[in-house]
C-alpha cells in the first residue's frame, strides 16, 4: 500500500518503536536494581547478558568457581519472569539427560503399551548449562541444534522450543582439572563470551555481609516473555548504517590469517579467525547495546564495546602466539585499537 495511509502507518510504527525504546531504557534500570538485590557488582556481565538476550543470542560466562555465575543467571531469569532450567554438567551426563528420552508407558484402560517422549530440561526459556566444560564434547553437542535452530529432534520427531530461548552457560577456566575444551563449533554458537572477574574489596565486603545474614531478598519480575520477544523484534528493526556494517565485517575478517586484508599480527599469531557469525553478532550486539541506552541507532563505539566478547572465543592463537605469550584477548584488543583508524 502506498499514499497517505501507508505514510501514516509507518509514522505510527515509528512512534511505537520510540515508546518501546523508552520502555526498555526504564526496564534496564529496574532490571539492574532487581539483580543487584542478590548479585553485587559485575555490571559489565549484567549488561552483556542483557545484550545477548535482546540480540536473541546465547552467552558463555567464564570464571573460577564462587563468583555467583549461577546465581546471576537464575536471578536474571526470575527478573524476566522466564521459565528457568538448570543442568549440572558432569562427566557422566548423557545427551538424553538434556534433550529428553522415550519411556514405555501403559494405557490402563486398554493395556496397550507405547513409547512417550519425556521432555528434558532443555525445554525452557532460559537453560543454565552449569559448568558446561565438565562434560565430554559428545554430551555438549546435545545443545547444538537447540542453540542454532531453537528445536530438538528426538526419535524422528522435531520439537520446537518456546520463544524466547537462551542458553546461558558457565565455564571454569580450561586450565582447571577435570575440564574439557569446548569444540569450536560449540563456541561459535555463543554470541558472547563474558569474563567474570573477582569483586573489589568493597564489593566483597558487601557480598559477605549480604550472604551471611538471615534475610533473602525477593526479586520482582520486570518484563514478561512476550515483552522480551517484542523487544527482540525492536532490536532487529533498528537500522544499522552501511558504514557500520562495513566496519563490523572488516573487523571480523581482520581476525582471519588467510584474508587478503589481514594485518601482519593476525598472519603471525592466529591459526583460525572468526567466521561470518561474528560479523552478524557484532552488528546485532551493537544494536542491542544502543537499544539498552535508549538510542535509535548504533555507532562505531557500540561495535568496539561489544567486539571483545564477540571475537575472543572465536580467535584461535597459534604456537607462535603461545611462545610469545600472546592470548586471544590480547590480539583482539590490538585489532580493535587498530580499527579506530578505519573510521
Amino acid at each position: 500500500m502506498t499514499g497517505p495511509g501507508a505514510a501514516l502507518d509507518a509514522h505510527r510504527a515509528e512512534d511505537a518503536d520510540v515508546r518501546m525504546l523508552e520502555r526498555l531504557a526504564d526496564a534496564r534500570a529496574t532490571l539492574e536494581s532487581e539483580i543487584g538485590k542478590r548479585v553485587v557488582g559485575q555490571a559489565h556481565v549484567v549488561e552483556g547478558l542483557l545484550i545477548a538476550l535482546l540480540g536473541n543470542g546465547h552467552a558463555l560466562l567464564v570464571g573460577v568457581p564462587g563468583l555467583a555465575k549461577t546465581l546471576l543467571v537464575s536471578t536474571l531469569a526470575q527478573a524476566l519472569d522466564l521459565q528457568f532450567s538448570r543442568i549440572q554438567f558432569t562427566p557422566d551426563l548423557m545427551p538424553t539427560d538434556i534433550t529428553g528420552t522415550e519411556v514405555l508407558e501403559e494405557d490402563r484402560s486398554t493395556g496397550r503399551r507405547m513409547f512417550q517422549f519425556v521432555r528434558g530440561p532443555v525445554f525452557a526459556n532460559v537453560v543454565l548449562a552449569d559448568e558446561i566444560n565438565r562434560t565430554p564434547p559428545k554430551t555438549q553437542a546435545a545443545l547444538l541444534q537447540a542453540m542454532q535452530e531453537r528445536a530438538v529432534t528426538a526419535s524422528g520427531q522435531t520439537f520446537t522450543l518456546d520463544a524466547p530461548f537462551f542458553v546461558l552457560a558457565t565455564q571454569n577456566p580450561i586450565e582447571q582439572e577435570g575440564t574439557y575444551p569446548l569444540p569450536e563449533a560449540q563456541l561459535d554458537r555463543f554470541m558472547l563470551e563474558l569474563r567474570v572477574g573477582y569483586p573489589t574489596r568493597e564489593e566483597e565486603e558487601r557480598i559477605v555481609a549480604q550472604t551471611t545474614g538471615a534475610a533473602e531478598p525477593a526479586v520482582e519480575p520486570v518484563l514478561s516473555a512476550s515483552e522480551l520477544v517484542e523487544l527482540q523484534g525492536l532490536v532487529r528493526r533498528i537500522p544499522a548504517p552501511q558504514s557500520l556494517t562495513r566496519y563490523a565485517v572488516r573487523l571480523a575478517r581482520a581476525t582471519r590469517p588467510d584474508d587478503e586484508d589481514a594485518p601482519e599480527m593476525t598472519r603471525s599469531y592466529v591459526d583460525w579467525g572468526a567466521g561470518p557469525r561474528a560479523s552478524q553478532y557484532l552488528v546485532l550486539a551493537a544494536k542491542a547495546r544502543a537499544a539498552l541506552d535508549g538510542r535509535a541507532a548504533p555507532n562505531f563505539d557500540d561495535v568496539r564495546a561489544v567486539a571483545p566478547a564477540v571475537l575472543r572465543h572465536r580467535v584461535v592463537p597459534n604456537f607462535q602466539a603461545e611462545a610469545d605469550e600472546r592470548t586471544a584477548e590480547d590480539l583482539v584488543a590490538e585489532l580493535i585499537e587498530t580499527s579506530r583508524r578505519w573510521t
